[in-house]
């Protein structure tokens, strides 16, 4: 069996990634310490044959794909919320209220700086934003969190 023929870790070992960076459209909106919702199910439908009662064929139906939840510490940057913005409320009646849908991708940075992995995601969109938590009596770091609806994604190897 040729080598191409196997498939192993990215870069041998099982990868570690320490940041994911989120680009719209091609353009960096930052680094996050995490990324959750990538996944995706397939529904399926249930298929009854007349007189064969050992069992219902099962065929793929609707697929769906929950919202991306992205987490960072606070920074000083607030490219998130302005997009947040502009897609909704006074920006997006200003946009004729009409949604502005981009194309993101999530990819994941080793402790080299080194891109792994991509994920591109088809009309992307922000459905929340959330700022820190405040209080005296906390020692937990500030955080912001970003929450996003998209159509879908595909996976993109990065080259080496």
């Amino acid at each position: 069996m040729a080598s191409s023929d196997i498939t192993t870790p990215l870069g041998g070992d099982l990868p570690i990634a320490n940041r994911f960076l989120f680009e719209l459209d091609g353009v960096e909106l930052g680094v996050f310490k995490e990324v959750t919702g990538l996944n995706v199910s397939v529904q399926t439908e249930e298929i009854r044959e007349g007189g064969q009662n050992g069992y219902a064929h099962q065929v793929p139906s609707r697929m769906t794909w929950p919202n991306l939840v992205f987490r960072r510490g606070v920074t000083d940057s607030n490219a998130l919320f302005d997009w947040f913005s502009k897609t909704s409320g006074e920006g997006f009646a200003a946009n004729q209220n009409k949604l502005t849908k981009s194309t993101g991708a999530v990819t994941v940075i080793d402790a080299g700086g080194n891109r792994l992995r991509s994920w591109e995601f088809i009309d992307v969109f922000p459905v929340r934003w959330r700022g820190p938590d405040f209080s005296v009596e906390s020692a937990d770091p500030l955080e912001e969190e970003l929450e996003v609806a998209h159509h879908g994604f595909r996976a993109v190897t990065q080259a080496s």
